[in-house]
């Protein structure tokens, strides 16, 4: 069988935000990286909440060599789930982390950006919508932009060109199921 790989004329980097209430918007975001690395293409994936509890796709990202480079920035999900950490502490570190996106995407060396959970972040204050808007003003043309969590605001949804809302059905945590590895982390 033969296969046929597509090139668009004109390259164009896009926008997409996945959002909704469901499981899966990060899963969504890391098939995009994925599939990005294999078309050859440099991907940055920076989490705004996540880094105080493990994740397989930080060491999954490993797997994919030097094409995807993943950077939790946060201190877990601000003001749930037990978190121990002050709202400055969690603000500070989602400011942090906007200028590390900033450095990444001027820096040239990506396609694709993912900005994982950045819509909580919006949602809890931990960062501006002035500050995510400069983010969609300055981006450079070609560079695609990913962008996870729930609770996307109108601004960023008009703004972007695909959006997902994930709609949970049904989880299993409802039935007092623990989150499983490879599925839920």
């Amino acid at each position: 069988m033969k296969i046929t790989k597509l090139e668009p004329e004109k390259k164009q980097g896009l926008v997409v935000v996945i959002t909704g209430k469901g499981k899966g918007k990060t899963t969504s975001a890391m098939g995009m990286a994925l599939r990005s690395a294999g078309h050859g293409m440099k991907v940055c994936i920076i989490q705004f909440m996540k880094g105080d509890i493990y994740s397989g796709e930080w060491d999954g990202v490993k797997l994919l060599d030097d094409l995807v480079e993943l950077t939790p920035t946060g201190k877990g999900f601000c003001g749930i789930q037990g978190n121990p950490y002050p709202f400055e502490e969690h603000r500070q570190n989602a400011q942090d982390a906007l200028l590390l996106v900033d450095q990444k995407m001027q820096s040239g060396l990506f396609q694709t950006l993912i900005l994982d959970e950045i819509n909580n972040a919006l949602e809890l204050k931990l960062v501006d919508l002035e500050q995510v808007l400069n983010i969609l003003r300055n981006r450079p043309p070609e560079l695609h932009l990913i962008m996870t969590g729930r609770d996307a605001p109108p601004e960023i949804v008009e703004i972007a060109d695909t959006v997902s809302e994930v709609q949970e059905i049904k989880h299993a945590y409802r039935r007092d199921i623990e989150p499983q590895p490879g599925i839920d982390y």
